[in-house]
């Protein structure tokens, strides 16, 4: 322990009292097992035990003094007197504005997670302090609880004093629970192996190792599963939208988490949201001051199971009594009756793709005058099944995909929303919006008329199949050209969808010649998005958007080489986050970051302009909009940008 910079950080920290209790605990009780829920002292008034911490076992007796961080796990498991103590618990930082070298101690040693256990030599002027404290603190006035705050003050002071004449070190803590509380930590925050092995005091191999070994799995697959499993809590227990909770667990993307958590649970967030809600009693919220409590706790359950972006809109979730199946089915009934009612006062319908036949010709074979069913309709083969659709659609609902169908000549009647900026915001600035692409309203999509609905997933298609023919295309199993000959299928334009991607290959072409004349082909791209005053998330895939698949697919450019494998290699939408210190060795010659409103204001940031691709102007802001979706047309919107940009930059030397 350097006491010193203990001493140092103990001097610039704000300090926050969660609570001062005291307990007892006898002997034959059964084992009394804590998490501690934030840091914490806990003081031995009188008695003798063995304790646990993280595993590690201790012989504590009447003076001493243990130190945990949050979810250090604490436990008495024989006493061989009345064991009596003080637990305070409190929270604790720099204050701010933190200067730099007080955030290199931290990052260094945190004296507010460190765990030692020590018997100061004169323990009664402590003790004393704390039995003041505590019925201060029972007293529960805002003026008694300030007078403790300055007590806890005092006593951390008496207590560092005496460890400095004893020259008390930390306990070493067991290396798998300090990884492991590390992470449930800092779930919102960017959590390397490097970093993860450090705070561990182990080495990233070993690491790795250790958690293959003991657990089964790697540190990554068992981060993604903590990160998980508080956003189910977090789905259930809040009305947080998708958006903030994929914040909370370290994803600043909704769409990117809401992948994630399909990919470990089986199902969306929202899916799985109301079928809770539906099928089982709605967990109650726990009070605020419960997240403080400690709790006798069963043993530590290692649960071994197997993008990020900006984006404005959240989920709004349906609250509604009756499920979407059973409602669908009312409102087609109440249409039914409507279109039987106005029947009789018109011969043709609203909205109607076929011509019925005129009143003279109304005692005519229906055969000679009414064009036949094989006519009107095509079968189609999808993942549902076989389909029936409309020969020529004329009302097309589509979800998600909305700039395939729009580049095939088809305008649709509603779609879902639009992020500004997008390629066909214009386009579509008229066309009823039906809510987010994986929440849309099934009854403003009834209300429409459909003669044919479009979805990208499972979810959309349960909830909008009873409305009218309606096409799933599993777009993330799909190439883009399969994905657009599929939709050119479902609408009748397959020629057009060939088409399409002719001319798309003969620009893709012409725009390397382009590139390779100016001298750019050649050099690497990185594409990163957000930011902070720390981190950077930076794309690894084709598939993740903001231009990863017209830079690294179909120009051929080339990653940085710390990430190039990952892009060559990766089949899913993914990107990592990248702490500032190493960021440069992910950026490129050139660099494309993923812009929109709010983000990180870093023109200030020294680490950031140190960059050489910002440093030599070879910074290109791309509009997150613009760069959001990966259908043709936005395809081809973002070839003329990111070409256009990169011509445009300054040439490397």
């Amino acid at each position: 322990m350097n006491l010193k910079e203990h001493i140092v950080l103990w001097t610039h920290a704000a300090v926050e009292i969660m609570d001062i209790r005291l307990s007892t605990y006898s002997p034959g009780e059964q084992t009394i097992r804590y998490r501690l829920p934030c840091s914490a002292f806990i003081c031995i008034v009188r008695g003798k035990a063995v304790i646990s911490l993280d595993g590690f076992r201790h012989q504590i007796s009447e003076g001493n003094v243990i130190h945990g961080g949050k979810g250090l796990t604490f436990e008495l498991m024989q006493a061989e007197e009345i064991i009596e103590y003080y637990l305070i618990l409190y929270r604790a930082r720099l204050a701010l504005p933190a200067r730099k070298h007080l955030l290199s101690i931290m990052d260094r040693e945190n004296p507010f997670e460190l765990q030692y256990l020590c018997s100061p030599d004169a323990p009664l002027p402590l003790l004393d302090k704390l039995r003041i404290m505590h019925e201060y603190w029972l007293n529960g006035g805002r003026l008694e609880q300030l007078y403790v705050k300055t007590m806890l003050y005092q006593w951390v002071y008496e207590l560092l004093r005496q460890l400095h004449v004893q020259g008390v070190q930390p306990l070493k803590p067991d290396v798998l629970e300090t990884a492991i509380r590390y992470m449930e930590n800092n779930l919102s925050l960017p959590v390397s192996l490097d970093k993860l092995a450090e705070a561990a005091g182990s080495s990233p191999r070993s690491l790795s190792r250790l958690f293959r070994m003991k657990l089964h799995t790697s540190p990554n697959q068992y981060l993604i599963s903590l990160r998980m499993e508080k956003a189910r809590e977090l789905l259930l227990r809040t009305d947080a939208s998708l958006q903030d909770i994929a914040t909370a667990i370290g994803h600043p993307d909704a769409y990117y988490f809401g992948r994630m958590f399909k990919k470990h649970f089986g199902i969306s967030p929202v899916r799985y949201k109301n079928s809770v809600k539906a099928d089982a009693s709605w967990p109650e919220m726990t009070s605020e001051a419960s997240g403080f409590d400690i709790v006798r706790t069963s043993s530590l359950g290692y649960s071994v199971d197997n993008h990020y972006q900006y984006k404005s809109e959240g989920a709004s979730f349906m609250s509604k009594s009756a499920r979407p199946s059973l409602l669908i089915t009312l409102l087609l009934c109440f249409s039914i009756v409507l279109s039987a009612c106005a029947a009789g006062n018109t011969n043709t319908a609203s909205g109607s793709n076929s011509t019925s036949p005129s009143p003279s010709a109304s005692t005519a074979p229906a055969a000679t005058d009414t064009p036949s069913s094989e006519a009107q309709t095509r079968t189609i083969t999808t993942v549902k099944g076989d389909i029936e659709v409309p020969a020529d659609p004329q009302r097309v609902v589509v979800l998600y995909l909305l700039g395939d169908v729009l580049a095939l000549g088809v305008k649709p009647i509603g779609v879902s929303d639009v992020s500004e900026g997008a390629a066909f915001e214009k386009e579509l600035n008229d066309v009823q919006k039906l809510g987010t692409w994986f929440e849309a309203s099934p009854e403003a999509v009834l209300s429409l008329n459909p003669d044919l609905i479009i979805v990208p997933s499972d979810e959309t298609y349960e909830v909008l199949k009873d409305i009218a023919p309606t096409v799933m295309v599993p777009y993330e199993t799909m190439s883009a050209e399969e994905r657009v000959a599929f939709i050119g299928e479902a609408l009748g334009k397959e020629n057009e969808a060939k088409t399409l991607f002719e001319g798309f290959h003969a620009k893709v072409a012409e725009s390397k010649q382009k590139l390779q004349e100016a001298g750019i082909l050649d050099h690497t791209v990185s594409i990163m998005e957000g930011g902070s005053k720390r981190s950077m998330a930076v794309v690894t895939s084709k598939q993740f958007g903001r231009g990863s698949q017209v830079i690294y697919e179909y120009l051929g450019m080339k990653a940085p080489a710390i990430i190039q494998e990952k892009v060559e290699t990766s089949t899913e939408a993914v990107g990592e986050d990248v702490s500032f210190e190493v960021l440069a060795d992910y950026s490129g010659d050139y660099m494309f970051r993923s812009s929109y409103e709010g983000m990180a204001d870093l023109t200030q940031d020294p680490i950031w302009n140190s960059i050489p691709a910002v440093k030599a102007g070879r910074l290109i802001n791309i509009d997150f909009g613009l760069s959001y979706y990966s259908d043709i047309y936005s395809l081809n919107a973002q070839l003329d940008y990111i070409v256009e940009s990169l011509l445009a930059a300054p040439r490397v030397n």
